[in-house]
């Protein structure tokens, strides 16, 4: 899975699960900051994105992501992981 495919899922789910403005879903955008994103919100996205997850992101590892760009880099290095084991 490359990071432009792990983009767009997570683009998808802020769409359709926390009502986002497609323009306002950009790499660079800061999830709380620039998204709106609360604690409540960032735990919600994490079971959504489970479902094409290998594997749990680890919240505290999560907590330290500040823009949707570090959650793709994340979720790209947790799938990568995974599959070279």
């Amino acid at each position: 899975m490359d990071k432009q495919v792990i983009f767009e899922k997570i683009k998808a789910a802020l769409i359709e699960d926390f009502d986002l403005e497609e323009n306002r879903i950009v790499p660079e955008a800061r999830l709380y900051e620039d998204l709106e994103l609360d604690s409540i919100d960032a735990v919600d996205l994490i079971v959504k994105l489970k479902s094409f997850l290998p594997r749990n992101i680890d919240p505290e590892a999560f907590k330290k992501m500040r823009t949707l760009e570090n959650v793709v880099d994340g979720i790209y290095n947790l799938v990568q992981n995974s599959e070279s084991k």
